[in-house]
Formats: C-alpha cells, structure tokens, sequence
C-alpha cells in the first residue's frame, strides 16, 4: 500500500511519501540504540520537563494538528481536536506519576530472603517499535510513547500508511520539546519492512493496536526472537440495557458510543443487548436517533458522522450488512452508501440477526449497529460473551446486584456499568481473549516494557 494521505471525505490524494529504504532504516535503529544508551541514564525529571513541554505544544497545535488528523482519516474536527487534549493529558499525566510508578518496591521483611535488604526495581529496556493505526492517529501513539519515554525506553513508530503527516508531526513534536534527537523516530516503512524491524537485535519489544491478523504476525515474529510484546486488537463490544436503567439515558449514550469516531474504534460499542421488557421502546427511540443523525463533510461542526477511512473499509461493511439481510435480518434504518464523492456510510441499525450471518460474530468497523432482543439477565451475559473478542462491555441497570453480576460476569477488559467504554490514563487498558494482551496506560502500562529486577543485598 502506498504512502499516502488520501482525503476520506473526498477519495482525493493530498500528498504521498516514499518509504525508507534499508539503509535508511539502519540509520535510524542505530541512532534509536545509540540514543537510548545515553537516554537510559537521564533522570525523571528531566524526562518529566520535556514530557510537559511536549503536552504544551500539542495543546497549542491542537486546532492545525485537528485538521490534519481530519484530512488524512475523516473524523469529525471536534473530536479530532478532542484526542489532540487528550494526548497532552497523559503525557502530563507520566510526567506527574512516573518516577511513583517506577520507584523501588523494598521488601518489608528481607530476611525471609536471607538479605539485609531487597527490592525490586523497574528498569528501561531499549528501543520499543509501536505499529499503530489510522483511527486514533495520535492518541495511539502518545498513550505508548508517554509511558515509554518516561520510563526511559526510545520509541519508533511504524504508523499506518493512511496517515503519514501525522506521523510525521509526531517526531517533530518530541525534538521541538527538547527530547534527545532519535529518542522517537517516525519510520515511513512498508508493513513488508516491520518483520526485519521487530528481528533486530537492537530492538527490545514491540506494541501493536490493530486487527487481529496484524496481531498474530507481529506477536508471532516477537515470540520467535523471545520479545515481549503487547498486543490491543479488535472488539466486539456488547451494549447491555436491563429494565431498571433509564431508557432515554442509555439510548443517547448507546448512539454516542455506536457512531464516535465515526463508528470506527475498537472500544464502540456494537451489539445492542436488550431486556425483552424494554426492547419494543429501546429499539423505536434508538432506529429514531440514528435516522436523525447528520452525515457528511467532518470539517462542518454540524456533522456527526464522517466519512469511512478508505474505499475498502466501506465495502467490507457493506459485504457484512449484505450478507446479514441474505440471513433474514431487518435493516432498520441506513445500510447503504450515499451518492457522491468520498467514502460515505449511512448510519446502519440492524435487528433479527441469526448466527449464521457474518454480523453475528465479525466487527463491524463503522457505523452500523446490531440490536438483540434477551429475556434476562442470564441471556444478556451469555450472549454478550459469546464472541471471540473481550476489549470492552458496558451495561446498563440501576439493580445494584445485577451491577454486581454484569460487573463481575462480563468477559472483558474493561467494563463500565451505566456509562459507555473510554480509556482513562488512570486506569490500564486492554482486552482478553481474541482483543489481545498486555496493558497500557496507568501504572501497569508504563511497567509493561520494563526489566522487573529483583535485588537482594546481604
């Protein structure tokens, strides 16, 4: 796939970039290596200066960088804008709490381990590749980066080919706040190329947000070269609505956890689960807000829905909304592709879905939401487990046992009860099953690519 940033909301192709070829990839794997020998020793607080310095500029480039983010993958301005803050929030964030979250941890009774003293310590590793993807193209890479780089790794970046001058900014970003020259790189490689990246010595491990697929390749080339990696993959989120709950309450925040980023994140809620006593109302208030919903030009502060990324993601979803319907599934409202330039998706709800359609079990990546109808609260967890995916699942009810249940029942790594699925710095995320492995974000995300050293003195 070219290098390229191909407006979403046009098909237009804005600019296009050659990739590296090998030798300028060993240029930056020794300038990466080379960097983190010095880079290793530098102090927490220094890195927390130039972590702050780094979230400063972010902050203020957030509305040019908002446009860009925009351009190159179609999600509304506003939310573009909103990720670009967020960004800078968790780069604070580490800066604040990473010489806590990496501070010695004595053992309170040495003795036990014939020592006078003993701890444990986290320690940097060297140069961690990420591979990140187009949907969020900035908060993906600074939720590895922050963590990273304050705990005194280097990082490379291998970004999806769709968003290059994001990626791009993105070094730039941590050389204008001050960060040593190689203590991040962009490389504007292939997905041919990132197999020799991972196998080099000088590389450490290896994070990767994105499709399952891409997740089996880069794990299994990490687990040939006995390299930790992390992996944060697809989901299949279940939305579960019991009767207690209230109904206006869960149908806004259902729509808005359906269609942010215009249907296409991991975490968006996407199989609608309702109680048979309130599935009738659910169903009409749901199908009427989605018919209302605005689609079109994201760089318009009316629009709620964008574009798709690609031409491709938009066949996919129409191939699944095809072959549910060949199924005998009700599509409600949407299912089809709007005349005109770009790569338009009308937003979709489908109801009546048996499990020999695709739909039943695949992601869908967009706007298109799956509506089930369950008697209780049994059904509910059965049916929102029985997926091969476990990144998120929220529920709705204001039963505090039935909280307890969905709380301590739902196969996920995140759960939410009366509230939809976001990532918090605060606390870590990830998934379980098919959704991947490992975690970012608070402690556990910036110990993930740490040496846990075990020290005793006698």
């Amino acid at each position: 796939m070219a290098i390229a940033s191909v407006n979403p909301a046009t098909g237009v192709v804005e600019r296009e970039f050659d990739a590296l070829d090998s030798a300028g990839v060993e240029q930056a794997l020794s300038l990466a290596h080379e960097t983190w020998l010095t880079y290793r020793g530098t102090s927490f607080d220094q890195r927390a200066e130039w972590l702050r310095a780094a979230a400063d500029l972010l902050d203020a480039d957030a509305a040019s960088l908002a446009k860009t983010i925009t351009a190159e993958m179609g999600k509304p301005l506003g939310q573009a804008e909103g990720e670009v803050h967020k960004s800078a929030r968790v780069l604070r964030f580490y800066a604040e709490h990473a010489a806590e979250f990496l501070a010695p941890e004595p053992l309170s009774d040495p003795s036990t381990v014939d020592a006078q003293r003993a701890y444990v310590a986290y320690q940097p590793i060297g140069p961690v590749l990420a591979v990140m993807p187009w949907n969020y193209p900035v908060w993906q890479v600074i939720r590895f980066a922050a963590p990273a780089l304050a705990a005194g790794n280097v990082g490379l970046l291998k970004h999806a080919s769709n968003v290059p001058q994001t990626a791009l900014y993105l070094q730039e970003l941590f050389e204008r706040a001050g960060f040593p020259k190689g203590a991040f790189q962009t490389l504007l490689i292939s997905s041919r190329q990132v197999e020799s990246v991972i196998r080099d010595p000088r590389v450490a491990a290896v994070t990767l947000t994105g499709s399952e697929p891409a997740g089996r390749s880069v794990a299994s080339i990490a687990a040939d070269e006995v390299k930790k990696a992390v992996l944060e993959l697809g989901g299949s989120d279940p939305f579960v609505v019991l009767p207690s709950t209230d109904l206006d309450e869960a149908v806004a925040q259902g729509v808005a956890a359906r269609i942010s980023n215009n249907g296409q994140a991991c975490i968006n809620a996407k199989r609608f689960i309702v109680h048979e006593a309130v599935y009738a109302e659910f169903l009409e208030k749901f199908v009427d807000a989605f018919s209302k919903l605005r689609l079109g030009d994201p760089t318009d502060a009316a629009t709620q829905v964008g574009p798709l990324s690609g031409e491709q993601a938009r066949e996919d979803l129409l191939e699944l909304i095809e072959d549910a319907r060949a199924h005998g599934a009700s599509v409600l409202v949407g299912g089809s592709a709007p005349e005109g330039p770009g790569w338009f998706l009308e937003p979709t709800v489908i109801s009546n879905i048996p499990r020999s359609a695709r739909l039943f079990y695949e992601e869908a990546f967009g706007p298109v939401a799956s509506v089930h109808r369950v008697a209780d609260i049994d059904e509910a967890i059965a049916l929102a487990n029985d997926t091969p995916f476990g990144l998120g699942a929220a529920a709705w009810t204001n039963d505090e046992a039935e909280q307890q249940r969905l709380a301590a029942e739902l196969d996920a790594g995140n759960v939410v009860i009366n509230g939809i699925v976001v990532s918090y710095q605060e606390l870590p995320f990830g998934g379980t099953k098919r959704s991947g492995f490992g975690r970012e974000l608070a402690a556990e995300g910036i110990r993930e690519f740490t040496n846990v050293k075990s020290v005793r003195v006698g």
